[in-house]
């Protein structure tokens, strides 16, 4: 960011001040609403989440055949939760105040297969697409065992079609890593400024990295773009998409 975007951006919105020099703030998003209301306008319904949960079933032992980092858990992708006790005890000191019970960290930093959240939001959304490209063909139901897409018939399909997501890295490894996997040809829009051992881990699974000279916002743009203008491709787009939300299965964590 220039010294002249910060400039406009300080006058504009004068918190910056206090968190450059690091004091005590508290923000109240102005846009607030119930949380009655703001269910009513994601448009998610109890339904929904259980149809995910009920889909990232149907995948699990797909997922654990091709993924063995997550046989531990039957396929289903999901993080451990350990106790802080070095931060706990620090806090006791820092504060001079027990704290009691326990303090815990949900290591979704960690996840198995792409090794952040996104490999929640970013795997499901290419498992839905998928799972919707096999029934429309006629070649699956869904009481089949779904160990199926692991088979050359299902690879075949899917090779016909092609995935694009623009990233930062971590929606682009998720999306990247099961894409081929399944057989999809992908392609992830990068800005040049993203990491390159990210791009490297990509490119090893055989997804076509697109760099962009601009930001992270006009590599979003181009890619979508480009993926309109190809023959069966699909984009995935976590910024005003609902998939990338549903994925965290009703047995886990919450």
């Amino acid at each position: 960011m220039s010294d002249i975007d910060l400039s406009r951006l300080t006058c504009e919105y004068s918190l910056i001040l206090h968190l450059q020099k690091y004091e005590e703030i508290f923000w109240e998003n102005p846009g607030k609403v119930p949380t009655s209301e703001g269910v009513i306008r994601a448009g998610i319904s109890l339904s929904d989440v259980e149809g995910a949960s009920a889909r990232m079933d149907r995948f699990s032992a797909y997922i654990a055949e091709m993924f063995p980092e997550t046989s531990d858990r039957g396929g289903i992708i999901e993080s451990d939760i350990v106790p802080l006790r070095n931060m706990q005890t620090h806090m006791d000191a820092e504060y001079n105040k027990k704290i009691h019970g326990d303090i815990f960290l949900k290591k979704d930093s960690h996840l198995p297969i792409a090794g952040s959240i996104k490999a929640r939001g970013g795997i499901y959304e290419v498992l839905c697409h998928a799972e919707k490209i096999a029934l429309d063909a006629g070649i699956l139901s869904e009481s089949d065992d779904y160990r199926v897409f692991a088979s050359e018939k299902f690879r075949n399909l899917f090779s016909s079609y092609s995935i694009s997501v623009a990233s930062t890295g971590n929606l682009g490894l998720a999306t990247g890593i099961i894409s081929r996997a399944l057989g999809f040809e992908v392609n992830v829009h990068m800005s040049r400024e993203a990491s390159l051992w990210k791009k490297n881990l990509l490119i090893e699974h055989g997804v076509n990295v697109v760099e962009h000279s601009g930001d992270y916002n006009s590599a979003v743009s181009a890619s979508r773009d480009i993926s309109q203008k190809s023959y069966n491709s699909y984009f995935i787009d976590d910024e005003t998409r609902v998939y990338c939300f549903w994925a965290t299965p009703l047995q886990g964590f919450v």
